[in-house]
């Protein structure tokens, strides 16, 4: 009797874990293309800065839309840096991206270093009603002497 209960239970567990499989592997994130921004020259204001950029967003399937933004930090920001590339990971809900799916605002923490030639990394999620994140960290390449820590923030258009 009590064996045949831990078999019930056993097959309980394991029926329950193939119905809901499917509906996890929903909801997990989709890796849909890449997002590359040109900024242009920055100026550390201690307590933050503002950049303006210029983006493309290369879908897996091979469209690419055009994007113009602003990142914004806040937080230790002290240099002077000769503009950047920036590169994201995009993922979303759903494989299906069209025009505009990127618009909207991001949120996310933030850091670089420049001495001569620099790196950063910036972590972000937000637009299409907080569905899209920009990760797992953005590249960012800079020229110029420059120190950055704090939260970031991106405005796609």
């Amino acid at each position: 009797m009590m064996m045949s209960n831990v078999y019930l239970s056993v097959g309980v567990c394991v029926l329950g874990l193939s119905l809901a499989s499917p509906a996890f592997a929903q909801t997990q994130p989709v890796r849909v293309g890449g997002l590359t921004c040109d900024t242009g020259p920055r100026v550390g204001l201690l307590v933050g800065s503002r950049q303006r950029m210029s983006c493309v967003f290369r879908s897996n399937t091979g469209r690419v839309y055009n994007y113009s933004g602003r990142i914004t930090r806040l937080g230790l920001d002290l240099g002077v840096t000769g503009g950047g590339r920036l590169f994201w990971g995009v993922f979303a809900p759903t494989s299906h991206i069209g025009p505009g799916v990127l618009r909207g605002n991001y949120v996310g923490a933030s850091g670089n270093a420049a001495v001569g030639i620099g790196l950063g990394a910036n972590v972000l999620v937000g637009g299409s009603n907080r569905t899209i994140s920009l990760q797992p960290l953005s590249v960012e390449g800079q020229f110029g002497v420059n120190l950055a820590l704090g939260v970031a923030g991106l405005t796609l258009r």
